[in-house]
């Protein structure tokens, strides 16, 4: 089934604390995983960064929007108890409980008003009004990143081979191989000589090497062409090497470096953008946002 929206959780988690007893949130959602008949792989479903399962992410939004009702109190950090109000919300056995209806409550407007989310707005889409503020976040991050991510993409598509060469050395230093950049790369020949464009240091103290080839293709790298990258590395003597290109690969040139015993790392033209945006190479940093959230006060 579908993971269900943080407005649909808002009644079976006021119901789930109904025996008055405090609960954790741990609690709620395992309890309601189970309710809500989700799968394994469901319950694992991660948001976009990577940080949190979506459900877990939802359970704890229904729970916060409610206490700001005053339908749950936090009783305790990650923990919470059904209030009065709480009981006589479902003693008038309520379809359902969303935004809308939590909107009765002099509360929940005062937190609102200073609070005022993306997803209520008249705007907002189907899609959004599902999402908790910190998905719709994520969302927002994420899109902005595919669209930099497409426009580096496109930008290195266009350089000169002895620029995307460089590129590909300041990307991997930056990712911690090689030591200094006068260190890192050291070419061999022209582009593509013998199959290898440069070679860089494992570790900062050079126990290892590792071989590159670097392709600006744009039509999609296939066996053959992997073959004779391991046939070169072979002709070194080397058991390690890195093929990145701003294309990608064929189904049959992965299977081909699994099963072989030099170690190929096959790095396609998308997942070298994002490599440029997480390390900085060719992008600067605009603004940065931190979300944060309570953690336990002693007095």
């Amino acid at each position: 089934m579908v993971i269900p929206d943080y407005q649909s959780i808002m009644l079976p988690l006021l119901r789930f604390g109904t025996d008055g007893n405090e609960h954790s949130l741990r609690e709620a959602i395992e309890g309601l995983s189970e309710q809500f008949g989700l799968t394994d792989a469901e319950k694992k479903e991660l948001l976009p960064s990577g940080q949190q399962p979506r459900f877990n992410n939802r359970v704890a939004w229904a729970r916060s929007y409610m206490s700001k009702a005053a339908l749950l109190e936090s009783t305790r950090r990650g923990y919470f108890r059904i209030t009065q109000r709480g009981y006589e919300v479902l003693s008038k056995n309520p379809s359902g409980i969303n935004v809308k209806f939590l909107e009765q409550f002099p509360e929940f407007l005062e937190f609102r008003a200073k609070h005022r989310e993306q997803e209520e707005t008249t705007e907002s889409t189907e899609t959004e009004t599902r999402q908790t503020p910190g998905e719709l976040l994520e969302t927002a991050y994420q899109k902005l990143r595919e669209d930099l991510s497409a426009e580096l993409l496109k930008t290195v598509t266009e350089c000169s081979p002895s620029f995307f060469e460089r590129l590909v050395i300041d990307v991997l230093v930056k990712m911690g191989y090689g030591g200094s950049r006068k260190e890192a790369g050291k070419a061999i020949g022209r582009s593509g000589d013998e199959g290898i464009d440069g070679i860089i240091n494992e570790d900062r103290l050079g126990l290892d090497v590792i071989y590159i080839q670097a392709k600006r293709w744009q039509a999609t790298i296939g066996r053959p062409e992997i073959q004779k990258f391991a046939g070169a590395l072979q002709g070194h003597r080397a058991k390690k090497g890195i093929f990145i290109t701003t294309s990608d690969f064929s189904r049959e040139a992965e299977d081909y470096v699994a099963k072989i015993d030099s170690k190929i790392v096959l790095i396609g033209g998308e997942q070298l953008s994002q490599l440029m945006i997480d390390h900085n190479v060719g992008v600067t940093p605009v603004t940065s946002y931190k979300r944060k959230k309570s953690t336990a006060i002693t007095l």
